[in-house]
């Protein structure tokens, strides 16, 4: 890390799982990205740390511990520049090493399906802090949504793979037009919206979810749905968190609809 990390700024007792605490809440906390329970105690640490807002120290030991704690690691390290860096170059630099991050993790480890995602993930939010179009013309219209698409193959259940993929839909038909976003990138509006649909039944109880249909509405139909966007991120900011990520979306709702 070339600089000192904010701290994540919200003392929230809730988000801390000590112990048997983290195994007791495991089901919950990973109902959007279907992560197994971990083997190793480090990697269930990175986990503690990354759920309690110490995004540092995840990744510090994800990355230490290597193997499953990549996933940690990297989902850390993004979350934390997705709502925490306030520095655009830095942000970019963030996201570009978790990707090469995640990349390394999913060619050791095909089938884990949070390694594919988080691959997505990461190379998404800097192709958006790069500008949408710079990113497609770069080619990373068709990495996002081969992991994305290899995500849910290996992990159907994946809430947060499912909204990733109806997200990254609706940007590219949003920033080159249906006829052209469904014939080069495969990306179509009742599939976006068929995506959203799966990942808000598949996790109801998740801000990020509500805040990605809510902005994917208004990228492919406009002031048309703002209302319906506006709803979306009501329950978003009512929805209560469960760790810090959850927390920082809230939040970030709650900004959008201030």
């Amino acid at each position: 890390m070339a600089k000192k990390w904010v701290k994540f700024p919200y003392a929230d007792a809730a988000c801390r799982y000590e112990g048997p605490a983290l195994r007791k809440a495991w089901i919950r906390l990973h109902k959007g990205d279907a992560e197994p329970y971990p083997k190793d105690a480090a990697v269930a640490d990175a986990w503690r740390q990354y759920h309690a807002g110490a995004f540092a120290q995840a990744v510090e030991i994800g990355r230490s511990a290597g193997g499953a704690g990549m996933n940690a690691a990297v989902k850390a390290q993004c979350i934390y520049a997705h709502h925490l860096e306030a520095d655009t170059k830095a942000r970019l630099a963030l996201f570009e090493e978790a990707s090469r991050w995640a990349a390394e993790h999913r060619d050791r480890a095909p089938q884990d399906a949070n390694a594919h995602y988080l691959y997505a993930y990461a190379l998404g939010r800097y192709g958006q802090g790069i500008s949408v179009a710079k990113a497609l013309a770069q080619g990373f219209g068709g990495k996002i949504r081969d992991a994305l698409a290899t995500a849910l193959s290996l992990a159907p259940a994946h809430a947060e793979a499912a909204v990733a993929f109806g997200a990254y839909q609706a940007e590219v038909i949003d920033k080159v037009g249906a006829i052209v976003a469904g014939l080069t990138y495969g990306a179509k509006k009742d599939a976006a919206l068929g995506y959203f649909a799966s990942a808000a039944k598949l996790f109801p109880e998740s801000p990020i979810v509500r805040i990605e249909q809510a902005n994917g509405l208004i990228l492919l139909f406009g002031k048309d749905r703002l209302d319906g966007a506006t709803r979306l991120y009501e329950v978003a900011a009512a929805l209560p968190p469960a760790d810090a990520m959850e927390r920082l979306d809230v939040e970030l709702a709650k900004r959008e609809l201030a």
